[in-house]
C-alpha cells in the first residue's frame, strides 16, 4: 500500500514538475514516506489512546516531542513495523505513567539540567537518508533545539499541573534517546552522516 501511494504521488509530481531532478525527487520521496507513515501510525495510536482514555495526554506529549524533533531530528526505525511498535510503546505507556507518577521538584530540576546539556551536545542528529551537510544549518538547528528545550524545561518546572509537567519531560527525553550516539549503535545505524560528505569533498 505504501509503495502504491509513493509511486502515484511521485508520478503526479513529476508530471506537473518535469524540471525536478533526481535529488529533488528523492527529497520528496523521503517527505512523502514520512507523511504516509505518520498518518497510518497515528490512526492506530489515536484509536488505542481513545480506548484507554489518554487521548489528550498522548496529543500533548506528541506536541512537546515534536517541538524538539522538528529541529533536533534523530534516528528513524529501519522498518515501519518497528516504528509503529516503538511509537505505540512510547506514546501509550508514558501518557499513562504521566497521570500516575509524581516526580519530586529536585529530580525534575536535575532532569531538566541534564536534558539541556544532552540536547546541546548531541542535537541535531542526522540520518543516512537526511544528512545535515551544511555546518551553518547544523548550528542553527542546535541553537533552536536547545532554546526550545530550555523553554520546555522551565514550563515543566513552573506549571502546577503534574501530568503536563511529566508529559513535557517524557517528550524531551524521548527526543534525547533518539539523538544519542549509543542509540544509533544499538540499532546499527550510522551516526553523523554529514561527515561522509565532508570526506568526499
Amino acid at each position: 500500500m505504501k509503495q502504491k501511494f509513493l509511486s502515484f504521488a511521485l508520478r503526479t509530481i513529476k508530471k506537473y514538475h518535469p524540471e525536478y531532478d533526481d535529488i529533488k525527487m528523492d527529497e520528496l520521496r523521503y517527505g512523502l514516506e514520512g507523511f504516509y507513515l505518520t498518518i497510518t501510525k497515528s490512526i492506530i495510536i489515536f484509536t488505542i489512546a481513545i480506548i484507554l482514555d489518554i487521548f489528550w495526554e498522548m496529543i500533548l506529549m506528541l506536541l512537546f516531542f515534536n517541538i524538539l524533533r522538528k529541529t533536533g531530528f534523530g534516528l528513524h526505525a529501519s522498518k515501519s513495523i518497528y516504528c509503529l511498535i516503538s511509537s505505540m510503546s512510547v506514546f501509550i505507556l508514558f501518557p499513562i505513567l504521566s497521570k500516575n507518577l509524581i516526580i519530586p521538584t529536585l529530580m525534575k530540576f536535575l532532569l531538566s539540567i541534564l536534558a539541556v546539556i544532552l540536547i546541546y551536545k548531541y542535537a541535531p542528529a542526522d540520518t543516512k537518508k537526511h544528512p545535515l551537510i551544511y555546518s551553518n544549518r547544523r548550528k542553527k538547528y542546535k541553537y533552536i533545539t536547545t532554546c526550545n528545550c530550555i523553554i520546555l524545561c522551565i514550563i515543566a518546572l513552573l506549571i502546577p499541573n503534574e501530568t503536563i509537567s511529566n508529559l513535557i519531560l517524557f517528550g524531551i527525553y524521548n527526543e534525547i534517546i533518539l539523538i544519542l550516539p549509543i542509540t544509533y549503535q544499538i540499532f546499527h545505524l550510522s551516526y553523523n552522516n554529514y561527515k561522509t560528505y565532508l570526506k568526499q569533498n
